[in-house]
């Protein structure tokens, strides 16, 4: 298996921005169709007061900060250019959902993605949905954004849904949780979600490496006990180091690659490329990852 896909990431709170525009969005573009990505997914429209597009639903909620550039309209005629698939994320307000206000932050969404569908609902390369609300656990507050917001956008515009969740993993918490906890929280939210989320691809950073293959092999078997399918985010940036974040080195990317490859997940995304894996990324560490990658791809034959 190889890398398909890959989010887009440039409204963000922890890495910071490449300052491009469109010609360098075009440039990037080139380099992932270079290397077999065919999707690419928006991680999110809009976070706190900062928004990928001029939305007038947005600014009707809350004050925002100006879109001087259309990003989503780059990205749909870049995806289009290059024959990808463009999943559209939704807007995290970074506010309501934290305080519980659950309700709130699906009226924003609801309003919000009506407009997208206005604006970009007829573009040739948008091609699904993307639920940037992230869990790592069973919450009956989580579960009504989920499914609110699953029915609402099937409603929208009937295109496949996908989920990115997180393992609550000793990398990132004190308190993680164990293989036996993970399953049985995770049989309870698929049990829900079935029919509803159409994709899963749990992150895999938040795990040490020696217990990367007992979760790929947890999180495969639930995906297709209630008929999901099974993808894996592939984290192209390095967890367990004192500076957040910077590019991982290439034997851990290529572990985690075979580990999932090794579990018979459907396809490998990543967040995220044009930080952490391509050959225009602001880190020189980043080019020389490509590099290794794509060495890696023609003497498998993936290339």
């Amino acid at each position: 298996m190889k890398i398909t896909g890959t989010f887009l990431d440039e409204i963000t709170h922890d890495i910071p921005s490449a300052n491009w525009g469109p010609q360098e969005w075009a440039r990037d573009f080139d380099a992932m169709k270079a290397v077999g990505i065919d999707t690419v997914i928006l991680i999110r429209a809009g976070y706190r007061d900062r928004m990928t597009f001029e939305s007038e639903s947005l600014r009707q909620f809350t004050p925002m900060r100006p879109a001087y550039l259309d990003l989503v309209d780059v990205f749909l005629r870049e995806a289009e250019r290059c024959q990808m698939d463009f999943y559209f994320g939704l807007y995290d307000s970074g506010v309501h959902w934290w305080r519980g206000e659950y309700q709130q932050e699906i009226d924003i969404n609801r309003r919000f993605t009506e407009e997208v569908i206005r604006k970009y609902g007829d573009r040739s390369a948008f091609k699904g949905w993307y639920l940037s609300h992230e869990l790592h656990g069973y919450g009956e507050a989580f579960m009504k954004i989920y499914l609110e917001m699953t029915r609402h956008l099937r409603g929208l515009k009937p295109l496949p849904i996908l989920m990115s969740p997180y393992v609550k993993g000793s990398k990132q918490f004190d308190d993680p949780t164990t293989p036996e906890e993970h399953e049985k929280q995770w049989d309870m939210i698929f049990s829900q979600l079935a029919g509803e989320v159409d994709i899963v691809a749990f992150q895999d950073g938040q795990v040490e490496f020696h217990e990367l293959s007992t979760y790929l092999a947890i999180n495969k078997a639930l995906a297709d006990k209630y008929g999901l399918r099974s993808w894996s985010n592939v984290e192209s940036f390095e967890r367990g180091m004192p500076i957040d974040f910077l590019p991982i080195t290439w034997p851990n990317l290529r572990f985690k690659i075979e580990a999932a490859e090794q579990a018979r997940v459907e396809k490998l995304i990543t967040f995220e490329f044009s930080h952490f894996l391509s050959p225009n990324s602001m880190y020189a560490s980043a080019h020389n990852l490509y590099n290794r990658y794509r060495e890696w791809l023609t003497e498998t034959g993936k290339a």
